[in-house]
Order: C-alpha cells, then structure tokens, then sequence
C-alpha cells in the first residue's frame, strides 16, 4: 500500500488538534472522515479559531475567518489535512 502525503499528514494534523486543544483523547482514535465541528469532535468556532492559528504558526499560512470554504476546510480532519496539504509553506 502506498502511503499518501495526506496519510502522513493526518496523524500530525490530529496530534496538533489534540495537543493545541488540550482534549481528552488519542489523536489516532480522531476519526478522519467524522466532522470536527458540533457533533464528531464535537469542537467550537473557538476551537476552530485556535486549530486555525496552530495550523498558520506549524505550516506558514493563514486560514482566515472569513474564508468563504471554512466549513468544507474544517469538515473534517481529512478535509484540514488535505487543505494543509494544498497550501502549506513550510
């Protein structure tokens, strides 16, 4: 099986979430496919805003507020990932 730069990514994006948001489980038991906001992760706009600011300072670009596409960005850990992926600097 060949591995992915998304499947890379995924574990590192998930200990970054965890880690960042102090949460109470296992970056691999995060579900890549379950949404982060509300019901899945079950995170917060301040969670997304905190997730946001990790992610500009760990891979060199913003992710602003405003972006129209926030909702399919943080639909999920893959989805994050995947952006990540497109975009990171660094």
């Amino acid at each position: 099986m060949t591995t992915t730069p998304i499947d890379t990514l995924l574990p590192e994006v998930a200990a970054l979430i965890v880690e960042a948001l102090n949460l109470e489980v296992q970056p691999a038991d995060i579900d890549p496919q379950a949404p982060l906001y509300g019901d899945g992760l079950g995170l917060d706009s301040i969670d997304m805003l905190e997730i946001a600011l990790v992610v500009s300072k760990r891979y060199g670009f913003q992710l602003k507020s405003d972006n129209e596409h926030n909702q399919q960005i943080f639909a999920s850990l893959h989805a994050l990932a995947t952006h990540i992926a497109a975009h990171r600097t660094k």
